[in-house]
């Protein structure tokens, strides 16, 4: 099978590329031609044979004309559909799998899809995977930035309200070109030429659902994990924190827990723009940013892991990550979280942005030393998807059977 993979990044950027680059090795592995379309960048490390690929765009820099011209490529842009028709032509797929396309790419390379399966009379079947909320949210998080507040008040095309919440980066004018990409191409009925859009939760799906089109199209399947041999050792004395360092990540709730328990040692590894805060606890040691081998023994040897965040996440890794390492985790009930923990087995949770209740947590897993080790254990049985697990799922849809 011939296999498109569209990802706006084609360089190492995020979990989406993680997810993309992954999927795409084990596809080729397993006999299939794979190939990537997305922007041209200097850290490129996938492509496709016509060497294709649109312009890369910097949102934050490019000359005056370039910014003019900003608000109307993030709608529309004929590049990519050229482009794309070039890698159509030569490459034949079977299969478009569309990932993160918007603001950069854009919805037009479906249409351009669209356009050459009819005049090439082939069945190419178009599949979404949905790394966040972006096609029923502007600013693709459901949350509005000023004060790190949860919204849905855009959910069933009222994108309106992108706007007068300033959702995009605090600004009306960028929230204005959000709220109009939305409009545009839910006006037009752009979507309803997916034939699939993958969740990776039930929320999620949830959410999605909340436009018509899309609730007809929607699968939940949880991310998968890489195959590891990594057996955890000996526990020592700290509970664990890895990750963004942010408001919505709920790293500010969790410092100032940490304050409120000086008899615990802490362990933050990750940057971001509360590194300063977390620097000034003393019962904190900060790591830094931590990746590979490294990271693997902070995870294995922590006592539990936190993931604390305030906001909808979806499927996030690092709590699948813990668990995989045989460390149990104290969540917060939020998002697609609690579909990966699993309540008084492989950890606990607390509710999201509850300081008290956060605390309770803790303690609970560090003076019970026999619990946490128990539930320590119950991770190592878990079995998350590997890829070829999830890839034999996958083509279900690729093949039009789900």
């Amino acid at each position: 099978m011939k296999i498109l993979m569209i990802n706006k990044f084609l360089h190492k950027n995020g979990g989406s590329e993680t997810y993309v680059f992954n999927l795409g090795k084990y596809l080729q592995a397993a006999g299939h031609e794979v190939q990537y379309f997305g922007m041209e960048h200097q850290g490129r490390c996938v492509g496709n044979a016509v060497n294709a690929y649109t312009k890369d765009m910097d949102f934050h820099g490019g000359s005056f004309m370039s910014k003019i011209m900003y608000p109307v490529k993030t709608i529309y842009s004929l590049e990519a559909r050229k482009k794309i028709r070039l890698v159509l032509d030569d490459f034949q797929p079977d299969v478009c799998h569309l990932n993160n396309f918007n603001y950069q790419l854009t919805p037009s390379i479906i249409m351009e899809i669209v356009k050459w399966r009819k005049e090439n009379r082939r069945s190419c079947r178009i599949i979404f995977t949905a790394h966040d909320y972006q096609l029923i949210c502007p600013n693709h998080m459901l949350n509005n930035p000023d004060g790190c507040q949860n919204c849905e008040k855009c959910l069933g095309g009222h994108f309106v309200n992108c706007i007068k919440g300033k959702c995009i980066h605090g600004s009306r004018m960028k929230s204005a070109v959000g709220a109009l990409e939305a409009f545009f191409w839910n006006k037009k009925g752009t979507y309803q030429y997916i034939d699939k859009i993958i969740c990776c939760s039930y929320f999620m799906k949830q959410k999605m659902d909340s436009n018509d089109i899309f609730s007809k199209k929607t699968v939940v399947m949880h991310n998968f994990v890489p195959d590891s041999s990594y057996k955890a050792g000996n526990k020592k004395d700290y509970i664990l924190y890895f990750g963004r360092l942010s408001k919505e990540k709920g790293v500010e709730t969790l410092v100032q827990a940490a304050r409120e328990l000086p008899e615990i040692p802490f362990v933050f590894a990750g940057t971001g723009p509360l590194e300063d805060m977390v620097k000034d606890v003393e019962n904190i040691e900060y790591k830094g940013f931590a990746t590979g081998e490294k990271l693997k023994i902070l995870i294995g040897e922590a006592v539990a892991s936190v993931y604390p965040s305030e906001w909808y996440e979806n499927c996030p890794f690092s709590v699948m990550e813990s668990q995989m390492y045989g460390t149990p985790v104290i969540a917060s009930d939020i998002g697609g979280i609690p579909e990966l923990v699993q309540e008084k087995k492989t950890g606990v949770l607390f509710k999201s942005g509850d300081i008290r209740e956060l605390k309770e947590k803790i303690v609970l897993l560090w003076n019970d030393r026999p619990k946490a080790l128990q539930y320590s254990r119950n991770c190592t049985e878990i079995k998350f998807d590997t890829v070829k697990s999830y890839a034999e799922m996958l083509f279900r849809l690729y093949e039009g059977k789900e």
